[in-house]
């Protein structure tokens, strides 16, 4: 699904006569529930042990809010239509992390190769709407997104009950999480470097489309990046960094990225700028969800996910909202700024690192 509406979303409301600043309003709403209605949720479902229900009861909601929004043209009904369905889409990627997580301490498995087959789905999706970009008018993409969100719900009825083990009762509460200043580092860095992403996700397509560039071949920019995350979440498990070495690395990664991106180079040079993204975002991704398992308790996995997500709601609320602005002044000079967050990132976890991988081998995070 997000392979759909990653790339084609922000052109779909452009396509309606929406305009800049009520794109990156609109778009800024999943960020926005991240840190409002998600860690509620997230901890609900958690509590309850109810997380195949909960994931299956929000991408059928997901599947209807879609519809509903197909059938809207102006942008307040939009914004208000799409703050709604963002508070039971949003929590459907924590859960899944957090439902995934949970497996690789039980079962002993591997969190990138697992993840790797949502990024191959994102790939699919990509190309075939890049695909029919080319022959469906604009103001129908929206029924390509509808289309993916009820198959993304059917596909949720197959997933299997996880038994946990049995939790104590002096077992720590998730929001004890919050007391931890190592805890407060990972989601800093975190936030920070994956919140560097905000202009790419809400307006990457629009100035490719302005570059000239064909519908297929947004897609083929998109799927680049992704085919790059795929490696690099194929190989993880063979990686010997300290996982704070591995967000660093994906910090220097989103630096240079966004400084080239903005520079606005030729469609070769992009494709090769883009696969990028398996550093900047995959490698980040495996650092920080490697610091996740090691050092979170197993019932608190999903809930360390949905404060995860929902702190870096906050940044990247704020992040696709300034992202509308900029662009509406600067173009793809919206990038430099990009560069500073993922500089910022960086510098989170370079201040951070040594105590964090101290803590390696602990099974709890400490609060000194």
């Amino acid at each position: 699904m997000l392979g759909t509406y990653l790339p084609f979303f922000s052109v779909w409301l452009k396509n309606i006569g929406i305009d800049a600043q009520w794109i990156g309003i609109i778009t800024a709403m999943p960020s926005l529930s991240r840190f409002t209605v998600l860690p509620f949720i997230t901890a609900f479902a958690e509590k309850r042990n109810i997380l195949r229900g909960a994931m299956i009861a929000m991408a059928f909601l997901t599947a209807a809010g879609f519809v509903v929004i197909g059938f809207l043209r102006e942008p307040l009904p939009i914004l208000i239509a799409f703050a709604l369905l963002a508070c039971v889409w949003t929590p459907l990627s924590p859960l899944s992390d957090g439902y995934a997580l949970k497996g690789v301490v039980v079962y002993g498995l591997n969190y990138g190769p697992m993840r790797l087959w949502g990024s191959a789905s994102f790939i699919v999706g990509a190309l075939v709407c890049g695909a029919l970009l080319d022959v469906v008018n604009y103001q129908h993409l929206i029924w390509i997104i509808v289309a993916s969100a009820i198959l993304s719900a059917f596909v949720s009825l197959g997933l299997r009950p996880l038994h946990a083990p049995p939790v104590t009762a002096e077992a720590p509460r998730a929001s004890g999480l919050l007391k931890q200043k190592l805890f407060w580092a990972v989601i800093g860095a975190h936030t920070l470097i994956q919140g560097s992403h905000g202009a790419y996700y809400g307006f990457s397509s629009i100035i490719w489309q302005s570059m000239g560039f064909s519908g297929f071949s947004i897609a083929l920019l998109w799927s680049v990046g992704v085919i790059a995350e795929i490696v690099i979440f194929a190989i993880s498990p063979r990686f010997t960094f300290e996982a704070t070495t591995l967000v660093i690395i994906g910090a220097v990664s989103a630096i240079v990225r966004w400084i080239l991106t903005a520079m606005e180079p030729r469609l070769e040079v992009l494709i090769a700028v883009q696969a990028m993204h398996g550093l900047s975002f995959g490698i980040t991704q495996v650092g920080i969800y490697t610091l996740l398992v090691r050092s979170v308790p197993h019932h608190l996995l999903a809930s360390a996910q949905g404060y995860l997500v929902a702190f870096g709601g906050i940044v990247s609320a704020i992040t696709v909202v300034m992202s509308g602005l900029l662009y509406a002044q600067f173009g793809s000079g919206v990038y430099f700024a990009m560069a500073a967050m993922g500089a910022a990132g960086g510098a989170v976890m370079l201040v951070w690192r040594k105590r964090l991988d101290a803590a390696h081998g602990q099974s709890s995070l400490r609060g000194a």
